[in-house]
């Protein structure tokens, strides 16, 4: 179904709406919206300019080209190459502009790995109390040899199983001794979430200019032959203390709120209440730009834990 507007949906059911570029002519439409972004003719006279003087440059050349002469990086310096793609591809889907043909096609859908390499570990029964357990160890596993075990132990014991994150995200394996006990992930937090946007109490340009300082558990798993009471909210406890300095380190920007989606026909989230997280309420079922108002999926409680008592402050929320 055709919204009012006159958009046309991009690929997929659940794509954005992009209006074509003779509705927005007609309606004398200055400027387009892309995740926050503002593109202003100039903007689109430059993109069509580079493309015409580059015929030969790969859609990724030309994406690391624009974001060099738009100054176009994330806080730690590495470009918006992913983002800046999604542009080009979505002013090119809506006839704003013509990108050079794809280099390669492929006649599947484009899908997160969901896949991982099994390693085999020690599943001797660990059963003690927190104390003698021993020190934790929290090693930041991304981009190192051990990423390969923690991708591993996620798509052999975690329910919802192994999905490569897209974005800004984090991996974190808990070894006691020489043998790991937990697997945490961190990624970017949602966009928009009804719960959570209400609780901090933020406008929505707010919003889009400080998400990035949020970060999303999508994954938390103590491995199934552990027994030791007290270690999740131990866990968490640890992650909350140490994630913003890493996040630092890594990204060049801190974290000042964590969040996470518990499913209630599963788990009751005692591990989180526990460690003091709070629970905002629950998710409507419907997903990312769902095209209907009815539930899809299973609703989830929506549970988040500030990091600084100024949070809000830190988040732009203003009296």
């Amino acid at each position: 179904m055709r919204p009012r507007c006159g958009a046309a949906y991009g690929p997929g059911s659940r794509g954005p709406c992009v209006l074509r570029r003779d509705l927005l002519r007609c309606r004398g439409v200055e400027v387009l919206q892309y995740r926050g972004r503002t593109i202003t003719p100039t903007d689109l006279a430059t993109l069509r300019a580079l493309i015409a003087a580059n015929p030969a440059m790969s859609r990724r050349a030309l994406s690391v080209a624009v974001c060099v002469a738009w100054h176009w990086t994330q806080p730690n310096g590495t470009p918006c190459d992913v983002i800046c793609r999604g542009l080009l591809l979505w002013l090119h889907r809506g006839g704003h502009l013509v990108l050079p043909p794809p280099q390669w096609t492929t006649s599947k859908a484009w899908r997160p790995r969901t896949s991982a390499v099994p390693v085999l570990i020690d599943t001797t029964p660990i059963e003690t109390t927190l104390r003698a357990l021993g020190p934790l160890t929290f090693h930041q596993v991304r981009r190192t040899p051990d990423e390969r075990l923690f991708n591993s132990l996620l798509a052999q014991h975690h329910y919802l199983g192994y999905q490569q994150p897209v974005g800004e995200h984090l991996k974190y394996l808990v070894v006691a001794g020489d043998r790991p006990v937990a697997c945490v992930a961190w990624g970017s937090a949602p966009g928009v979430l009804g719960p959570r946007d209400r609780f901090i109490g933020w406008s929505a340009a707010a919003r889009r200019r400080h998400i990035r300082l949020l970060a999303y558990n999508p994954r938390f798993l103590i491995l199934p032959w552990v027994r030791v009471p007290h270690l999740a909210s131990h866990v968490l406890g640890r992650m909350a203390a140490r994630l913003s300095r890493d996040w630092q380190q890594i990204y060049a920007h801190p974290i000042y709120w964590l969040e996470t989606f518990i499913d209630p026909l599963r788990f009751r989230g005692t591990c989180y209440r526990a460690a003091n997280w709070i629970t905002l309420g629950r998710t409507t079922g419907r997903g990312h730009r769902a095209p209907t108002k009815r539930p899809t999926r299973p609703i989830k409680d929506v549970l988040g834990y500030p990091l600084r008592p100024d949070f809000r402050a830190q988040l732009g929320v203003t009296q």
